[in-house]
């Protein structure tokens, strides 16, 4: 079933979204789902995330970071889905 397969949601988050508690609201987030992922600070301020399961967990993640109830504020969330990458266990903050 396809459907049910893992896949990877990679997310990159534009808006003040450094320094407000922002990767580690995303970690609990994840982590409440059942992903494996990060979420990762870049120089030019934006939050890269990556999750790992199934896509519908994926999906809710995404509809969260879009959602407006996030630490800071997110102005664009710009998302590309691919399939699973390198085993990852946990959630972490790099």
């Amino acid at each position: 079933m396809q459907e049910l397969a893992d896949v990877r949601l990679t997310a990159w988050v534009h808006g003040y979204v450094q320094g407000v508690g922002f990767r580690w609201w995303v970690r609990s987030r994840a982590l409440e789902l059942g992903l494996t992922g990060y979420a990762s600070n870049k120089p030019d301020g934006r939050v890269q995330v990556v999750a790992q399961g199934p896509r519908d967990a994926c999906q809710r993640l995404l509809d969260l970071l879009e959602s407006g109830k996030t630490p800071g504020r997110v102005d664009k969330v710009v998302a590309d889905w691919s399939e699973v990458g390198e085993t990852m266990t946990g959630f972490t903050e790099r």
